[in-house]
């Protein structure tokens, strides 16, 4: 235990250091890569939709298989243009390697309907980071199924919004104490190091950001009602970067159900669509109900509708019910 607080306050204190940089302007010196980009095209008509997911990867049970079915009905109707994932892509424990059959049974084979034969953007999730990380970033599975993309952190840039992708899992505190399982970490350790250059290369890839929306993708929650509730450590780390920097939109999985909470004090929205199989019935926490817009705890998905003035959101339940639509502009939201 002594050995852990030690860990943590020292990470803390480095995350100290990076705000005192950040406000001193000096942040440059910390040596960090910048996220790797991909050019998302928009349609001719200036406008880009896709689906968002999470939480999906059961071989088809717990619903995921007509889950699955109506986003394809949707993904037709809106003529998508890819699908986010937004992590726990293969339970329970990740892949086991490139060559798991586990890719194909619980995702190559599910998602079968034409209009889903678009790119996935995907991150990881806690029960990624079970098994092997390695081999859902390798290209390898792309030459397996062409629309796999998935990386740890990563920019997609589609002109009028751009989406930052990031790596939540190391975030989380207990995931490197618990005794019940084990995680990968290659690529992450040093943790401290790994996260404070996460944030810096977030922040200044969000304030060189010029595109009318900005939409933030990871798995872990920031608010939330559901069973896991706040993630203090992205309240604590994560969420002031999004706020100073007019993020419009934050999307997650995790919990498993469908969300939507406005913030009372900005216009960031949080979005949670993790009902891609294994709901949690009844495991609810009360909210504000002025700020709970949504809550459903059973499967289902979201879509998301964007032009340069509009964004249109609208999530669906299991049979392709729509349970709840939301549209915000960018000239009324300007004048608020």
């Amino acid at each position: 235990m002594a050995v852990f607080a030690l860990l943590v306050t020292k990470h803390k204190l480095l995350l100290f250091v990076f705000g005192i940089l950040t406000m001193l302007g000096l942040n440059s010196f910390i040596a960090v890569a910048e996220l790797e980009r991909f050019e998302q095209p928009i349609k001719a008509d200036g406008s880009l939709s896709f689906l968002v997911v999470g939480d999906w990867g059961r071989r088809g049970g717990y619903n995921q298989s007509q889950v699955a079915f109506q986003m394809g009905k949707v993904g037709e109707k809106l003529d998508v243009d890819f699908i986010i994932s937004t992590g726990d892509n293969f339970y329970e424990d990740g892949l086991t390697g490139v060559n798991d059959p586990a890719f194909e049974e619980l995702y190559s084979k599910i998602y079968t309907a034409p209009s889903l034969q678009k790119q996935w953007y995907n991150v990881l999730g806690n029960h990624d980071y079970r098994g092997d990380v390695l081999a859902q970033l390798s290209p390898i599975l792309r030459k397996l199924d062409s629309r796999w993309m998935c990386l740890r952190s990563f920019i997609v840039d589609a002109e009028i919004v751009e989406f930052f992708f990031v790596d939540t899992t190391p975030f989380v505190d207990k995931y490197f104490t618990e005794k019940k399982h084990s995680y990968d970490w290659r690529g992450v350790l040093p943790r401290e190091e790994y996260l404070l250059n996460l944030l810096k290369d977030v922040d200044r890839a969000l304030k060189g950001s010029n595109a009318a929306w900005k939409v933030v993708v990871g798995h872990h929650t920031i608010r939330s009602a559901g069973h896991h509730g706040n993630t203090v450590e992205l309240v604590t780390q994560l969420l002031p970067i999004l706020q100073a920097n007019d993020v419009d939109l934050y999307i997650n999985g995790h919990d498993h159900c469908l969300e939507h909470i406005s913030s009372p004090d900005s216009p960031l929205q949080f979005l949670t669509s993790g009902g891609g199989s294994k709901a949690w019935r009844g495991d609810v926490k009360w909210w504000n109900p002025a700020e709970m817009k949504l809550y459903y705890d059973g499967q289902g998905f979201m879509s998301m509708r964007i032009t340069k003035a509009e964004v249109d959101v609208a999530f669906y339940d299991v049979l392709g019910n729509v349970l709840h639509k939301w549209s915000s502009s960018k000239p009324l939201r300007s004048s608020a």
